[in-house]
């Protein structure tokens, strides 16, 4: 029995003695070491070692010598390019049973995507006098996909005194593809004004096209200088039938149809000139 304690105890004392010495072990200061005190010195040499410095070599490519001469910049998109076209919409000769005339009808514009400046201008021409013209210069903005509103001024010119307008409106294409405007106009002396146009293109084939064409005009007061009564004053609705022997230029024939309204009616009866009138027109639309 007590040769089994003492042994008990040899064998309690070697695995004390055996953690203690671990313990040292590890507690030891490892840069205390030659070699390890080498390594050390030699990577905090390495860090504070600068870059290589120096120029490119002889022969390395120019940056610039595939440029063409163009500098670094930024690319303009689509939507930030200014743009102008012209587009002679109708002129044409009409004959009817008063004799013949020339119209015009025509607008050019210039700008981007967004805001454009417009000039429209119509007109009629009867014996080598101008019978009747509106010019219009508007500012377009963008407000919608396909709509754009339009601000500005008109001038009318012709038979009469010539009349001054400040112009508001929106133009666009609805659904179905009709090109629509309405216009409302502001006047001297209170006068006011309000102008509506649709028209259709049928392509019958792909140069042949079926062109219906309808305009209204309406005034809040009579103007008796200038032959217009107040409320609806004219209707015009026309069919053309153009081939596009290109796109940008367009011969065409068709039949012109006027009616004049109310008042305006009876001031043309007044002066004994018809209410109503029916033309043959044929003309040229062109764009560029």
């Amino acid at each position: 029995m007590n040769e089994f304690r003492v042994r008990a105890i040899a064998v309690v004392m070697t695995l004390a003695a055996s953690t203690a010495a671990a313990q040292d072990h590890a507690a030891h200061d490892m840069g205390a070491m030659p070699g390890m005190q080498h390594d050390t010195e030699a990577g905090e040499g390495g860090a504070a070692m600068s870059m290589q410095g120096g120029s490119a070599p002889a022969d390395a490519r120019d940056p610039h010598a595939y440029s063409g001469g163009y500098t670094q910049g930024s690319l303009r998109l689509g939507d930030e390019h200014n743009f102008a076209s012209l587009l002679v919409d109708r002129l044409e000769t009409a004959k009817g049973d008063d004799g013949s005339a020339t119209a015009y009808d025509l607008f050019a514009w210039y700008g981007g995507t967004y805001d454009r400046a417009w000039l429209k201008a119509e007109g009629d021409i009867e014996g080598g006098k101008l019978e009747d013209a509106r010019t219009e210069l508007l500012w377009g903005h963008a407000v919608a996909a396909y709509w754009d509103t339009q601000l500005g001024v008109r001038y009318d010119s012709g038979e009469g005194p010539d009349r001054g307008w400040l112009a508001m409106g929106i133009q666009g294409l609805a659904p179905y593809w009709f090109e629509v405007e309405a216009t409302a106009y502001v006047g001297e002396a209170g006068r006011t004004a309000l102008r509506l146009g649709a028209e259709y293109d049928l392509l019958l084939t792909q140069k042949l096209i079926l062109q219906p064409r309808v305009e209204a005009n309406a005034y809040g007061k009579s103007d008796v200088e200038r032959g217009l009564g107040s409320g609806l004053s004219d209707l015009h609705a026309g069919l053309r039938l153009r081939y596009e022997i290109r796109r940008e230029f367009a011969p065409y024939v068709g039949v012109e149809w006027a009616r004049k309204f109310g008042d305006t009616a009876d001031l043309a009866r007044d002066a004994g000139e018809d209410v109503s009138d029916t033309r043959l027109v044929a003309g040229l639309r062109f764009w560029f």
